[in-house]
C-alpha cells in the first residue's frame, strides 16, 4: 500500500521538495548553454580580425544583444544551480552551508548584472 497522496505522486518532488526541479532547471540550462555558447564561437570568430566600428555596429544589432543576454542568463542560472549542489554535496557544517549559499546566490547575480550592463552598454553604443 503506497503512502503517498495523489497530489505528492503527480508533483514528485522528493523529499527535499525541490529536486526535480533543480535537475530539470540544470539540464534545460545546460541545452541552452550549447546552443549559445555555439552563438558566441560564431560571433567571436565573425569578428575575428574585424576594426572597433564594424565590431561595435555588430553588437548594436538587437539579435546580437538577445543572444548574449540570453547566455548571460542562462549562464549565470546554470552556474548557481551547479554550485549550489557542490555546496550542499559538500559543505557539512550547517552555518557555513548557508553562508556558502547566500555568498553563492550574491555573485550570481553579482555576475548577471555586471554582464547584463555590459552587454547593454555595448548594444546602446554608450
Amino acid at each position: 500500500m503506497a503512502m503517498r497522496t495523489p497530489l505528492k505522486t503527480v508533483r514528485y518532488l522528493g523529499s527535499a521538495k525541490e529536486g526535480s526541479d533543480h535537475f530539470w532547471k540544470q539540464r534545460i540550462t545546460a541545452v541552452s548553454n550549447f546552443f549559445l555558447v555555439i552563438f558566441l564561437v560564431w560571433l567571436v570568430a565573425s569578428l575575428v580580425g574585424a576594426d572597433y566600428a564594424t565590431v561595435k555596429q555588430k553588437l548594436a544589432n538587437p539579435l546580437i544583444a538577445l543572444g548574449l543576454l540570453g547566455l548571460v542568463l542562462s549562464g549565470t542560472i546554470h552556474m548557481r544551480l551547479g554550485m549550489q549542489t557542490i555546496i550542499e554535496d559538500y559543505v557539512h557544517e550547517e552555518g557555513l552551508k548557508i553562508a556558502a549559499l547566500m555568498l553563492n546566490t550574491f555573485f550570481a547575480i553579482f555576475i548577471a548584472l555586471v554582464s547584463i550592463f555590459s552587454v547593454l552598454k555595448l548594444s546602446f553604443g554608450v
